[in-house]
């Protein structure tokens, strides 16, 4: 079969401004080849900054942050398009060619509406009238799981979950009946029973147009399900390149190979439970619209431990996150940190309340000014908290920036300058520079690859050891819990079905929720999405 998409020797470069010397043009990636055909799915995977987003975007002729394209050829169905002009690239993106970012909540536009904005690009490439896309939208909002679908569309992006704003810029990419799409890490903000039912979504939705996709991400147990063939790349080079049974049964590269036998080690659980450090007792939270999103929850954290908090997206997790803080006082219960009544709101804590308690965001691209170095946004917390200034700050920010391994020549870049996991890197240094005693990890590692992410878990727990820290730790991620939790949370539709110490948390007999939330951790198996779909559609038929 011919190919839909073939890329040879692709180069890109961008500027790159090192503190104290002049700006210098780096290599982000160096003669990438490969072929696509109709249909298929060639998924990328590799560490943050490997290249992978950059190589996607390029189907579409595009460099983000300074990048450009300085060489090789992007062959769409036979024609270069990278030659081509503003008019002709623009009549290809959003009609023939579609992508689908990893932060979606960066991707749409607050003030309209998501059902205007699904349907945006199809009706403006007069692919369908309004009325057509309409009707498309709304079967992409059922095919992938939205939530009151004929209603959707009506909602504004921060009325979402970030799940469901993922899966609603699927379905703004699957609108048009493209005929490439480019998926940038798109389940990485879903909770895995969620996860399953996208990623069988995209499968049937490929399946069934006859759509190519790149699939970029660094979870090779996803990959793993809806790939045909496998690109690993390291430092904006090809690694390896092959089918994903080759990929997977047998890596040729030392890289690979550590990418396929990464594994984290269970920690063991710490027996004492009676100090508390955070105490939160039957809280109650709703939305200024009356909408109840927390039902009488109750758990605790003891000092120098660590609360894993897991459920789908939209059960309570982030919202939790949020009353602790303080971002959204509760309307029912109290919380109580090392023995004391907490205010219930932000604006009326001290600062020495607020600097104990520190939140690192799930999507560190809205997270972060886009106009603030580096610098500026570690720095911040070090004079607000600490009163540092001049050199006494920078040489802070450094310590912080070597703490989580990205070092000095980041110190002057902007965030768009940074990759996903990089920017996540950002943001976990920012809430470190407060010296706090408890933090709030809202799926940290989520945009990161297996690797990177194993070594900021590292990273966390022997900041815990060392300062004796407490984490809430928000994440969708099993493998998370059982590598780094002392206990466990299991929330679903804003109430606490499940909570105790790790061991009895995670063992049988289990609840119907959490025996689902289990039974849906993606494994590094060839077929299992079919096995998983199936065994579900027999226990249906059965009930």
């Amino acid at each position: 079969m011919p190919e839909l998409l073939s890329v040879r020797d692709l180069k890109i470069e961008a500027t790159s401004y090192p503190p104290g010397e002049p700006p210098k043009r780096v290599t982000i990636v160096d003669g990438v080849s490969f072929d696509l055909e109709k249909g298929k799915v060639l998924g990328l995977i590799g560490e943050s900054g490997a290249g992978k987003s950059t190589i996607g975007l390029s189907a579409l002729a595009y460099g983000r942050g300074g990048a450009e394209i300085t060489g090789g050829r992007v062959l769409l169905d036979g024609t270069d398009i990278l030659p081509l002009g503003k008019s002709g690239i623009r009549r290809i993106r959003g009609a023939r060619v579609c992508y689908v970012a990893q932060s979606a909540a960066a991707a749409f536009n607050p003030a309209h509406r998501l059902g205007d904005q699904v349907i945006e690009a199809t009706v403006k490439h007069r692919l369908m009238t309004r009325e057509e896309a309409k009707k498309r939208a709304l079967y992409l909002f059922r095919v992938l799981g939205l939530p009151n679908p004929e209603t959707f569309g009506e909602r504004y992006p921060h009325q979402v979950s970030g799940g469901q704003l993922q899966r609603a810029m699927t379905a703004m990419a699957l609108c048009s009946n493209p005929e490439l799409i480019v998926f940038d890490e798109p389940t990485t903000a879903l909770d895995v029973t969620t996860q399953i039912d996208v990623l069988a979504a995209i499968k049937h939705a490929i399946e069934e147009t006859h759509t190519a996709a790149l699939y970029i991400t660094h979870d090779l147990a996803v990959v793993a399900q809806i790939s045909d063939d496998i690109m690993v790349l390291r430092h904006g080079k090809t690694v390896e390149y092959g089918s994903v049974q080759q990929i997977i049964e047998e890596p040729r590269q030392d890289y690979t190979r550590a990418l396929v036998n990464v594994r984290q080690e269970a920690r063991a659980e710490a027996d004492d439970q009676s100090s508390a450090l955070l105490k939160v007792e039957n809280i109650s939270a709703q939305y200024s619209n009356g909408f109840r999103v927390l039902h009488d929850v109750s758990l605790h954290v003891p000092k120098g431990q660590t609360l894993a908090v897991v459920g789908e997206s939209g059960s309570g997790k982030s919202t939790l996150a949020r009353v602790i803080t303080g971002l959204l006082p509760p309307s029912d219960g109290r919380i109580s940190f090392d023995g004391k009544l907490l205010t219930p709101a932000l604006k009326n804590r001290s600062r020495e309340e607020l600097r104990r308690i520190q939140l690192i965001y799930q999507m560190a691209d809205t997270a972060m000014n886009p106009r603030q170095t580096v610098r500026d946004i570690i720095g911040r917390p070090l004079t607000f908290y600490d009163g540092l200034r001049g050199a006494a700050k920078t040489a802070r920010v450094k310590e912080l920036l070597d703490q989580i391994e990205m070092g000095n020549g980041f110190i002057d870049r902007y965030p768009a300058e940074l990759s996903g996991g990089q920017k996540q890197r950002v943001a976990i240094a920012r809430a470190l520079a407060a010296k706090p005693e408890l933090i709030l990890c809202d799926e940290p590692t989520s945009a990161l690859d297996p690797l990177v992410a194993e070594g900021i878990l590292k990273l966390l727990l022997k900041l815990q050891e060392e300062a004796h820290l407490s984490y809430v730790f928000i994440t969708h991620d099993i493998a998370i819990v059982r590598a780094i939790a002392d206990s466990v949370a299991v929330m679903h539709r804003g109430k606490l079905v499940r909570f105790g110490p790790k061991s009895e948390a995670l063992s049988p007999p289990f609840d119907d929720y959490t025996d689902l939330l289990l039974k849906s951790v993606p494994e590094m198996e060839i077929g299992w999405l079919e096995r998983v779909l199936t065994t579900r559609r027999m226990a249906s038929a059965g009930n």
